[in-house]
Parts: structure tokens; C-alpha cells; sequence
């Protein structure tokens, strides 16, 4: 029964070229915020040494992280572009969201370090030049303004989520120190450097784990969250035509684009095109799952063990 002709593999590839039509506008924005981004590092990190602000040196590596990630992203959007081949047969999509997560774990890198030198400050205050730290951050705060408005008109990529969420750390960070800068330059309160960047740190570290789950869910092939495994599966089982559907499986291949693979047992096999067309239909507007691959099955008693059933309610 599981020959090749009750086999159907049906994909259809409307969602994937809307993927590939945006890539050239978010690879454009990558480059504006690669650019942008690393270029103020160095302003940052000369800056930072000079006024001896931690606040501001945080926000130069931050920024320095950020870019490196940025160029990361854009490679992988680069990539991501390039069609199926006989050895990626679903093409190279999930490159974005390889780079997405390995982004997402250089974060949490930069927040282990922003940590472990607030304690170090909060121990040992040194002199910061308040007046220095508020005019570079300000600068800074701008720039990561214009970065961040460029990103997020290109939402519905998850690399460029990624990159946008690095951008918002260093706002953060743009905001610590120029808060920083006019506290110490009006009350001379040290300590306050070093607490506003552990601060930035905790907000940075809520939104890197968001990121982290949801790549790492994707890489695993989970049910993407806005699909309820049941409810899909049901609704399959519901069709005119379908006695039950089993080994069901719901996955992303990207973002933006879900497959679904079934064995569907039928009650006659010579209706099968028929409860495809209604299957495939059902699938595309109410869970917008486009890339559907069925396996018809008829005369079979029971379900296979280690399977999933799920029977019509009728």
C-alpha cells in the first residue's frame, strides 16, 4: 500500500518565493546596520577608555558583537536565497535560522561579561568623565535608532528578528550610559555605572532566551506555535471520505513556511483525489500549512503501534 502511486508529495512553492522576493530588501538593511553599527563601535570603544565609563565600553562591545553577528545574518541571508538542490532538497532556508540562534547564544555571552565587570566595578568604583559618557552615548542612541527602524521593517524574517533584537540591546545600552553619564556628572555617584549596565544586562538576557527557544524549537523540527497539533489533525480526520489519520507530523522549514506529512486512511481508495483536493484546501486556509505530503491508506483493520491516530468524531 505504500507504493508509489498512493503516494502524493505536493508542495507548493508560492510561499517559498515570497520568502526569496524579501530577502533582497532585508539583506539591504543588514548591510545599513552592519555598517552603521560597526563603525560606532570603535567610536564607543575609544570613548569608554578615555572616560573610563563601563557603561560605555559595555555598549562598544555590545556593538562590536552586534556587527559581527550582523555579518553573520547577512551571510546567512545570502545563503538562505540559494535554490534546492540534489543534496538540500528543501534548499538552504534554515541557514537564517542557524544564524539566528547562534546570535541569540553570543548575547547571552555578552551578558555573562556585562555581569561579571558591573561586580567588579560595584566592588571598586573608578573615576568616570560623566560629561564624555552622555554626548558619545547620545550619539550613539541615534544611530542605533536609525538601525533599528531599518530591521524592523523586515519583521517577518526571523535572522533579521535576531539582528534587530542584538540592535535593541544596544539602545538599551545607549540609554544606561547616558542616564549614567548625567547621574554621575550631576551627583558623582559611581556606582551607578555599574548598575545600569547590570540592568540592561537582565532586559537583554529576557529577550535572548525568547530567541533562543523559539530557533532552537525550529531546528527540532517542533509544531510551530501559532498550530495546534490536535486541531489539525482532527480537522484531517474529519474530511468527507477519511476513516482516521496517523504518523502525523507538522514542522517549519522555515519561517514563514510549514510542511505536513500524513498516512490518512480512506474508505475508498478510488475517492483519493478527491479528499486530497478537500485536505490540501482545508490545510492552506485554515492553518496555512502549504507544502502537504499525504499517504493514502485503505484495508487496514487497525492503526499501526507507535503511531498517532486520530479517528473522525462521525
Amino acid at each position: 500500500m505504500h507504493d508509489h502511486a498512493g503516494h502524493h508529495h505536493h508542495h507548493d512553492h508560492g510561499a517559498g518565493d515570497d520568502t526569496h522576493q524579501h530577502a533582497p530588501r532585508s539583506s539591504r538593511a543588514l548591510v545599513i546596520a552592519v555598517l552603521l553599527t560597526g563603525g560606532y563601535a570603535f567610536v564607543e570603544l575609544f570613548g569608554g577608555l578615555w572616560a573610563g565609563s563601563l557603561a560605555l565600553l559595555a555598549d562598544a562591545g555590545h556593538m562590536a558583537t552586534d556587527a559581527a553577528a550582523l555579518l553573520f545574518a547577512l551571510g546567512a541571508s545570502v545563503i538562505a536565497r540559494r535554490p534546492p538542490s540534489q543534496r538540500h532538497s528543501y534548499g538552504l532556508a534554515r541557514a537564517e535560522i542557524l544564524a539566528a540562534f547562534v546570535n541569540a547564544l553570543a548575547m547571552l555571552a555578552v551578558v555573562v561579561w556585562l555581569f561579571i565587570e558591573s561586580i567588579q566595578r560595584l566592588r571598586d568604583p573608578t573615576p568616570v568623565n560623566g560629561a564624555s559618557v552622555f554626548v558619545i552615548a547620545f550619539i550613539g542612541l541615534l544611530l542605533n535608532l536609525v538601525v533599528a527602524w531599518t530591521l524592523s521593517r523586515e519583521g517577518e524574517n526571523i535572522n533579521t528578528r535576531a539582528a534587530l533584537l542584538h540592535v535593541l540591546g544596544d539602545l538599551l545600552g545607549s540609554v544606561a550610559a547616558i542616564a549614567a553619564g548625567a547621574i554621575i556628572y550631576f551627583t558623582g555617584y559611581l556606582e551607578i555605572d555599574a548598575l545600569l549596565s547590570m540592568l540592561v544586562g537582565g532586559l537583554i538576557l529576557r529577550s535572548t532566551l525568547g530567541m533562543l527557544r523559539e530557533t532552537a524549537n525550529m531546528l527540532l523540527d517542533a509544531v510551530p506555535k501559532h498550530i495546534d497539533y490536535q486541531q489539525v489533525g482532527r480537522a484531517l480526520a474529519q474530511i468527507q471520505g477519511v476513516r482516521s489519520v496517523h504518523d502525523l507530523h507538522v514542522w517549519a522549514m522555515a519561517p514563514g513556511r510549514c510542511a505536513l506529512s500524513a498516512h490518512v486512511l480512506v474508505e475508498d481508495i478510488a475517492h483519493w483525489p478527491a479528499v486530497l483536493g478537500r485536505a490540501r484546501a482545508l490545510l492552506r486556509t485554515q492553518f496555512r500549512i502549504e507544502h502537504v505530503t499525504l499517504q493514502p491508506e485503505w484495508l487496514r483493520g487497525e492503526t499501526p503501534q507507535r503511531s498517532f491516530p486520530i479517528r473522525s468524531s462521525s
